[in-house]
């Protein structure tokens, strides 16, 4: 597939490049509304609120608002013209519907491939991803994320694997490829103890170079001279309000927008740049189990890395930042009824994810015991009833749900269910949706943005913004 042309010889560029200009008051004559738009790009920082449907960002704003006076960092950029923003399509080889590690190939070989794999194409072509080629460009290349740093996303701006499942070795293959910053959860795919070949690969990265970190302290210790990598729970790293309710998870659990500072600061001066991805990749996890609490938090969150990514490339002049989202899921929302305000405004007292609630129970828990734990957590009241459903499901009357996400078996759409009456947060399903994304740029190239995109688009794009051959 020849290469695309965004910054040269594009007539769609420069028609996308008009109507930007006009929308943002951007004509002959007006004022340019985000200076350092133009220029080319030293630095890239990728921002993928993973899973996130429309209704995740708006309800994440109305809830910043509501409680804190302000919106989210996110919206306010759209509110105050500071960014370029369009619409992405974001369908796979296969399917209309895509898949993280399809969805992250996408933008990081440029190409289509089936849901499933990274970055190698339905014939078996083998796509180079993006990092790989920005660090043979002489750049620093690193990701952060709160789920594996071996998971879908991160994986697919840096390896080939013809199964994202294949964590185990895509944890191998980051050692070799020797990229400068990797940090997230995944503890079972580095441990001798987990690894099913009992390498320890935590004591071979250190033998390559690098200097590691597995909690919070160890991260704010690490020095700049080497690479990083960080690896600070057994999986996913837990969910955003469950880390801010419990002050032993937050000492032990870096931030997103933590870890991402760490990584600017490790990369900042490199003389040829860097490249980041910031996932949010537990507001995914948080849609499949129809979490509102987990979900709004998390993106939250990942909305705080937002500013620390927007902060730095404001003050840096040189760094070109996109925000997206891979795809959407299950398409959350706010639905209609005269007490939805207060119903909403009850997440503001939500200490805990339903995952932590739903882990609690056993077999032999009483329904007074799980009416304590679900008031504690949301301050909702069990109806006896309420508490029976949940009770059966671990007194193995009734099965509960299946999924990649719940390996457990937790009854995540009962409880969601019993908690739409009192929150007014519906969900359509428990699964990925074909919605076009929310995509937004700030800094050198984003000018260029066009106000829609396919998803490969998007790779040459970042090349070009760069100036970096492909």
């Amino acid at each position: 597939m020849k290469r695309r042309h965004f910054f040269r010889n594009s007539s769609l560029a420069a028609l996308g490049s008009l109507f930007l200009s006009q929308a943002n008051g951007q004509g002959e004559n007006s004022k340019l509304l985000f200076p350092g738009s133009k220029g080319k790009a030293k630095n890239i920082i990728v921002m993928v609120s993973d899973g996130m449907s429309t209704g995740t960002l708006n309800m994440a704003d109305m809830l910043l608002q509501r409680k804190m006076g302000k919106g989210s960092n996110w919206l306010n950029l759209y509110r105050e013209n500071k960014v370029s923003r369009g619409l992405m399509d974001m369908a796979s080889a296969n399917s209309l519907i895509t898949d993280s590690a399809a969805a992250s190939s996408s933008w990081g070989g440029g190409k289509r491939v089936n849901n499933g794999s990274l970055n190698i194409g339905p014939n078996g072509e083998v796509n180079m991803p993006i990092w790989q080629k920005f660090k043979a460009a002489g750049k620093m290349a690193g990701c952060v994320t709160t789920v594996p740093i071996t998971h879908a996303t991160p994986s697919g701006f840096c390896v080939n694997s013809k199964s994202r499942n294949a964590q185990p070795e895509i944890a191998v293959n980051y050692m070799s490829l020797k990229f400068d910053v990797m940090m997230g959860g995944g503890h079972e795919f580095f441990s001798k103890d987990t690894r099913e070949d009992k390498r320890d690969l935590y004591a071979e990265y250190r033998a390559n170079g690098f200097q590691v970190a597995n909690n919070r302290s160890e991260m704010m210790a690490l020095n700049n001279e080497k690479p990083i990598l960080g690896v600070f729970y057994k999986d996913g790293l837990p969910y955003s309000v469950d880390r801010e309710n419990s002050k032993e998870v937050a000492d032990q659990i870096p931030s997103l927008a933590e870890m991402t500072m760490v990584a600017i600061n490790k990369m900042k001066n490199a003389k040829n740049g860097f490249v980041l991805q910031v996932e949010g990749g537990k507001i995914d996890w948080a849609a499949h189990a129809n979490c509102a609490a987990g979900l709004i938090y998390d993106q939250i969150a990942f909305d705080e890395a937002v500013k620390t990514a927007i902060d730095f490339a404001e003050a840096d002049g040189n760094t070109l930042v996109i925000i997206t989202t891979d795809h959407g899921n299950a398409n959350p929302g706010l639905v209609a009824g005269s007490n939805v305000n207060a119903n909403f405004d009850s997440l503001h007292t939500y200490k805990h994810s339903n995952e932590w609630i739903l882990r609690g129970f056993t077999p032999e828990s009483t329904l007074a015991q799980i009416k304590e734990r679900v008031n504690f957590a949301s301050n909702i009241n069990l109806t006896d009833e309420e508490a029976k459903t949940l009770q059966n499901y671990y007194l193995k009357l009734t099965k509960g749900e299946d999924g990649i996400y719940n390996y457990a078996n937790l009854p995540f759409r009962t409880l969601a269910e019993i908690q739409k009456s009192r929150t007014s947060v519906s969900w359509i399903s428990m699964d990925h949706s074909s919605d076009y994304v929310e995509l937004a740029m700030f800094g050198p190239g984003s000018d260029k943005m066009k106000p829609f995109m396919k998803n490969t688009e998007l790779h040459y794009f970042m090349l070009e913004a760069a100036e970096v051959e492909g």
